[in-house]
């Protein structure tokens, strides 16, 4: 869980981790938007064009105008599948979560289960399926991940967020530590269609670092936010969605009992 959204939209941004300022490509400022490729963007559909609001701007100067916005924001909710190195598998997270280091919402490890997450104050919650469960203890013996399964599975647990096993969790929470470094991007994309990202007017802007690919969509309506990000790298395929911009997070405490899990580790 290291890896999550943090890597990969840094990665797919060209924001840290050594890609800054090395997309390559020429760009216009008076690019014509083309028609929309809906193989490159199922969820996605043509929209009337409006007024443009980045009249004049490069796509690069879009891309850092995008990321000063997202960086910006008070809160966000992330969706996508995201590579993870640790296992070399597929994290798929759906979060909510803000400058607060509060965040709720749910992830999968490789397509196997489901985990529900949720950190408020100084605790984090969580809530397996058997299935997440089992996946996680592949290795272990037999009768270990049976009586973990029977210990935790569909219910919910707490521990401290400074405890050492809760705190890469925690600091996944904070929208800070998610966006670190990505305002500073000097971007070099280039401006693509005009499209709509789940009923958001968007512009595409295309970035590319040797053979690798990223289509990034930002707002053309309100603030210039990020809206999607899709990388076709052989390390780092996936799509991320943002939306929910500076709503609150739904952060709250879970009803019912709730496993101290702390308290069980002595």
């Amino acid at each position: 869980m290291r890896r999550t959204a943090l890597a990969a939209l840094c990665l797919v941004t060209a924001a840290t981790a050594g890609l800054t300022g090395c997309l390559s490509g020429q760009d216009k400022a008076d690019d014509k938007p083309g028609k929309a490729n809906a193989s490159n963007a199922s969820d996605t559909s043509q929209s009337a064009k409006p007024k443009d609001p980045f009249a004049g701007l490069t796509g690069g100067e879009i891309a850092d105008r995008a990321l000063k916005a997202t960086t910006g924001a008070s809160s966000l909710r992330m969706k996508g599948d995201i590579a993870d190195d640790e296992s070399d598998g597929t994290i798929r997270i759906d979060m909510a979560l803000n400058k607060q280091s509060e965040c709720a919402g749910t992830m999968s490890m490789g397509g196997q289960g489901n985990a529900d997450l949720i950190k408020t104050g100084d605790t984090v919650y969580m809530k397996y399926d058997e299935a997440f469960l089992r996946a996680q203890s592949e290795g272990e013996p037999k009768s270990d991940t049976d009586a973990a399964v029977a210990l935790l599975a569909g219910k919910w647990t707490k521990m401290a967020a400074k405890g050492q096993d809760a705190k890469d969790i925690a600091g996944f929470c904070d929208l800070d530590s998610v966006l670190g470094g990505a305002e500073d991007v000097n971007s070099d994309a280039t401006r693509g269609q005009t499209t709509t990202v789940d009923g958001t007017p968007a512009i595409v802007l295309h970035e590319k670092d040797g053979k690798d690919r990223y289509t990034l969509y930002v707002a053309t309506e309100g603030e210039p936010y990020l809206l999607r990000i899709d990388s076709t790298t052989a390390k780092d395929p996936g799509t991320l969605t943002f939306s929910d911009y500076d709503k609150p997070v739904p952060a709250q405490k879970p009803t019912g009992e709730i496993l101290d899990l702390d308290a069980l580790g002595g």
